[in-house]
């Protein structure tokens, strides 16, 4: 997601491609070749008043009978913007609908202009190395990211150590969770065994999560409530993979129904929660105001690694296993 306002009009063309609907396709063509206006991608219809009527792509111009009327051709809903619509709006609508270009129209819906397919590529790239770079903590006009690498080791120890202390107590959390279990560890030591597969599989779902997550920031719109429904979605679809494909090893390799049904079930939830966390955690942080490049890993990791602890145990006490 675009961190700054950035408008459609530092990319628009103002020489463009235009017709009346009146026109014919054989009028249009020999006048466009004496005018050679810049952008040619979409010929745009305007009435008398400069107002857009429709819009034609310059590809069915070469389509249309050289009698053919452009206000039989022209497509009336093409998707619009006006020069103070942010850039990464105008390129998502452009991708929506399939344009190669947008009209740029005022408020009253008079032609401006146009922002051609090169400037509507570049936006998508750039918002999406941006929004790369902020999950790491680079960002434009970000001090604080801007001196990470130079800045003397002793401050660079002071912005991170605070982390991964908060790491180290959820560390001590973790150990509290299994010594709270070790009467039953004790009484069922395979109970252990499969601890450090869950947190690595959490581990490695929130992570993934992360670069899926980011990557899709920077070509939608909507907003952090349905892109965590969509992420718990999927964090189920793939925990109850895993589980069903785990389950059945577990039962033959220790002859326990229980067991395999308990980290199986495990699985579920850990992989749920660590989704969940993978995309909400650096959107946090970045809401709170912290630096999600020394935050977003101690952090996420921790709480997912607690997280996943906490729920086994819970799930194997619920089985009686």
């Amino acid at each position: 997601m675009s961190r700054h306002h950035e408008p459609v009009a530092r990319h628009l063309v103002a020489s463009f491609a235009r017709a009346r609907p009146a026109e014919r396709a054989a009028e249009v063509l020999a006048r466009l070749a004496v005018e050679k206006p810049a952008c040619v991608e979409l010929i745009l219809v305007t009435d008398a008043d400069g107002l857009l009527a429709g819009v034609l792509p310059m590809s069915q111009l070469f389509a249309m009978p050289s009698s053919a009327r452009f206000q039989d051709s022209m497509d009336r809903k093409f998707p619009r913007v006006t020069p103070d619509d942010d850039q990464e709006h105008a390129a998502s609508l452009a991708l929506h609908h399939g344009a190669d270009a947008l009209p740029v129209v005022d408020a009253a819906g008079r032609v401006l202009g146009v922002m051609p397919s090169q400037a509507l590529l570049q936006v998508l790239r750039r918002e999406h190395v941006e929004d790369l770079h902020a999950l790491a903590g680079i960002q434009r006009e970000d001090s604080q990211a801007r001196h990470a690498i130079d800045d003397p080791p002793m401050r660079r120890v002071r912005h991170r150590l605070p982390w991964l202390l908060v790491g180290l107590a959820g560390s001590a959390l973790a150990t509290a969770a299994m010594a709270s279990m070790e009467a039953r560890l004790q009484a069922h030591v395979t109970i252990a065994f499969f601890v450090p597969a869950l947190v690595y599989l959490a581990d490695a779902i929130g992570t993934q999560t992360e670069a899926v997550a980011v990557r899709g920031l920077s070509l939608t719109r909507s907003g952090i409530g349905h892109l965590l429904g969509g992420e718990l979605r999927t964090g189920m679809a793939i925990g109850a993979i895993l589980g069903l494909i785990s389950y059945v090893p577990i039962w033959v390799a220790f002859g326990d129904a229980r067991l395999a049904a308990a980290v199986a079930v495990s699985i579920v939830a850990a992989g749920t929660v660590a989704n969940v966390i993978g995309m909400l955690f650096p959107w946090v942080l970045t809401r709170l105001g912290y630096d999600p490049a020394y935050g977003t890993g101690p952090g996420s990791t921790v709480v997912q690694d607690v997280c996943t602890i906490l729920v086994y145990f819970g799930v194997v006490r619920a089985f009686g296993v």
